[in-house]
C-alpha cells in the first residue's frame, strides 16, 4: 500500500464518520464509533468522582454557592436555548454537578455530560460572579458542543493514520520509517490537531459568551476577563500555530466584537438588563 493510497483511505473514514451534527453551529462532526455520550459520560463521571475524592473539595462557602448558582444558572441558559432550537431533551443525560476545588491552579473544566469543577486560583483573576460566568459559559459550551467527543475521535483518527504510514512505508528501513512517522506525527499535529483545538477553543468562546447574556451576566465582561488572563500568565505565551489556544490578543477582540450579538441573542429571551458585577 503507498503512503498515497493510505491517506485517501483515512479521507474517506473521514468522510463516513463526521455524522454528529454541532446544535449551536449545524456543522457535521467527528464522532467515531465508541465516542457515543452513552460511552463517554459514564467513564466522564467516573473520572470526575475520582477527581473529587483526591482533591480538597470546598463547600459551605460563598465562593462555593457562588460556583453552584452560577452553573445553574448556566445550565438553565442552555436548556432555553437548546429547546428553543429545537433540541429538546438535548440534555436529556446531563447530570449537572458544580464543585470548587482548593488549588492554585488557574483552572476551571466541564466534563462531557455536565461534571464542572473550579479551582480557587482561578477565582482572584474572575474578579465576580460575571467573571465566573464568562468561565462558566466557555467550559460549558465544550461539553455542549461535544468537544471531548471530537477530540478523542481526531485521536484515534491521528493512530489510524500512524497505520496507514507504518504499513505504507512497511518496506523501507527503520530509519526511513522513523523519519516519515516523525514527519507525519508533526504534520498532522501542527496542521490538525492544534488548529482542531484552537476551532475548539473559540467555538467554545462565541457559544458561552451568547449562554452568560441569556442567564443575565453582561458578555461585555468577557473580554476583560480575558485581558486579566493575560496580564495573569505575563505574555508567556507559545505562537498561536504552536499552541492548542488562541493567543490572548485573538480572544479579547474577538470576544469583544461578539458582545453585541451575545446582547441581541439574549434578548429572545426577555433578557433586557443583566445582573451587577458583585
Amino acid at each position: 500500500m503507498t503512503l498515497k493510497k493510505a491517506i485517501s483511505i483515512l479521507g474517506i473514514v473521514v468522510i463516513f464518520v463526521s455524522c454528529a451534527t454541532n446544535p449551536f453551529t449545524g456543522k457535521k462532526t467527528l464522532a467515531l464509533p465508541g465516542t457515543e455520550n452513552s460511552t463517554l459520560f459514564p467513564a466522564a463521571f467516573a473520572q470526575y468522582n475520582q477527581v473529587l475524592s483526591e482533591s480538597n473539595v470546598v463547600t459551605g462557602t460563598k465562593d462555593s454557592e457562588m460556583i453552584t448558582r452560577v452553573g445553574q444558572r448556566i445550565a438553565v441558559a442552555a436548556e432555553r436555548w437548546l429547546n428553543a432550537n429545537g433540541y429538546q431533551g438535548y440534555l436529556d443525560d446531563y447530570k449537572w454537578e458544580y464543585k470548587l476545588i482548593q488549588s492554585d491552579q488557574v483552572n476551571a473544566w466541564c466534563m462531557p455530560g455536565g461534571k464542572i469543577a473550579f479551582y480557587t486560583g482561578i477565582l482572584p483573576i474572575a474578579q465576580n460572579e460575571t467573571g465566573i460566568a464568562a468561565i462558566m459559559g466557555h467550559e460549558v459550551a465544550h461539553a455542549l458542543a461535544n468537544h471531548g467527543q471530537q477530540r478523542m475521535s481526531s485521536g484515534m483518527l491521528q493512530q489510524l493514520g500512524g497505520i496507514g504510514v507504518a504499513v505504507a512505508t512497511g518496506n523501507e528501513s527503520p530509519e526511513k520509517q522513523q523519519i516519515w512517522m516523525q514527519a507525519y506525527g508533526l504534520t498532522t499535529t501542527v496542521a490538525g490537531v492544534l488548529p482542531f483545538s484552537r476551532s475548539h477553543e473559540t467555538e467554545a468562546d462565541e457559544i458561552g459568551i451568547i449562554l452568560m447574556a441569556i442567564a443575565g451576566y453582561n458578555p461585555d465582561e468577557a473580554s476583560e476577563l480575558w485581558k486579566r488572563m493575560k496580564a495573569n500568565s505575563g505574555g508567556q505565551a507559545p505562537p498561536e500555530f504552536l499552541s492548542t489556544h488562541p493567543s490572548s490578543d485573538s480572544r479579547i477582540a474577538n470576544l469583544k466584537s461578539l458582545a453585541p450579538k451575545a446582547k441581541a441573542e439574549a434578548k429572545k429571551y426577555g433578557v433586557t438588563s443583566f445582573r451587577p458585577m458583585n
